[in-house]
């Protein structure tokens, strides 16, 4: 099982891996159905904006992001790579922040609070700790 997870030492590598596991269960749930994506999304405009095609399209950037995300987790040294998947985190912090204050399609509560907390929280994560990890 080791053998399997990152060799970098710190905890980084191992949240950027759960992180894409999740986003593996997410990304499949939004192939499924819309539903995941109408928890996420939950606000006033969001039963009937949400559509099957969004919820697939949300799920594809999941899944993309998730790529990045594990490779990061295994090359977490490589300057390029890291600055890759901290870009990801920032573009979903930034769409998500932007569809509840500047749109006002999502609402404050359990849809948008986890995204806000894994997203934001891994942003300082990642900035405070890159001394640590880039080379």
């Amino acid at each position: 099982m080791n053998s399997l997870l990152p060799s970098h030492e710190g905890m980084l590598p191992y949240w950027l891996l759960l992180i894409s596991l999740f986003s593996v269960m997410n990304t499949v749930q939004c192939y499924r159905t819309k539903s995941f994506a109408l928890r996420t999304y939950e606000g006033p405009a969001s039963a009937s904006q949400v559509t099957d095609f969004g919820a697939r399209m949300f799920g594809t950037w999941t899944c993309l992001s998730c790529v990045v995300r594990i490779f990061a987790a295994y090359n977490i040294g490589n300057r390029e790579v890291y600055l890759l998947a901290l870009w990801t985190y920032l573009i979903a912090l930034g769409h998500f922040a932007s569809e509840w204050m500047a749109y006002g399609t999502m609402k404050a509560g359990k849809g948008l609070a986890p995204v806000l907390i894994v997203a934001g929280g891994s942003v300082c994560w990642m900035i405070t700790q890159w001394n640590f990890y880039v080379e």
